[in-house]
């Protein structure tokens, strides 16, 4: 039974809907009759204390806050595609598959995430890594893939606390972690 005061009910279902959306998305399975966007819509629409069927009321919310700008003109600017992807293919692949391997190493068995406060000394292991560049460690991963995933993390942190941008879709806060269940 939810509390009647509309603050207390939509606050109540808010936190259900997250506990819902963040099962699925950690599952990979939907609530049954749902879409991700619907669950997301139908979070939304609580957070805002909206009445009657949320889906129905429901409208898009604002992005969250990232470095790249807002408007089209500033945004082209930052040409992601053309300016990072298309110049770094191969090794953005490589820093792509340290991103697995730190995954499986710190969160076996989990979606890939940064889990962050999980092996956070980044300056010290950008030098580490670039003294061993040109070489691989026991696993066989590039030490400069390595360091350019620290690099990309200390950048994005650094961004994060100057900027006051939020956490990204790919990452959990420290001391917050996923949980997984089998599917049946």
């Amino acid at each position: 039974m939810y509390d009647t005061n509309p603050e207390n009910y939509h606050m109540s279902r808010l936190d259900d809907a997250i506990d819902d959306l963040t099962r699925a998305v950690v599952t990979n399975t939907p609530r049954a009759g749902e879409t991700l966007e619907q669950m997301l819509a139908r979070a939304h629409a609580h957070a805002r204390g909206v009445k009657g069927p949320p889906l129905a009321n429901a409208t898009a919310e604002p992005p969250p806050r990232r470095y790249l700008p807002g408007d089209s003109s500033t945004r082209k600017t930052v040409p992601m595609v053309t300016g990072l992807v298309d110049y770094f293919p191969d090794a953005l692949a490589c820093v792509a598959e340290v991103s697995y391997g730190g995954n499986e190493k710190h969160n076996p068995g989990q979606p890939v995430h940064w889990a962050r406060g999980k092996s956070m000394d980044h300056a010290d292991c950008i030098l580490r890594h670039l003294t061993e560049r040109g070489y691989r460690d026991p696993s066989g991963v590039r030490h400069s893939a390595q360091m350019a995933w620290r690099a990309l993390a200390l950048l994005q942190e650094e961004l994060e606390k100057e900027q006051n941008l939020d956490l990204p879709r790919g990452a959990t806060a420290p001391g917050v972690e996923l949980t997984v269940t089998e599917k049946k």
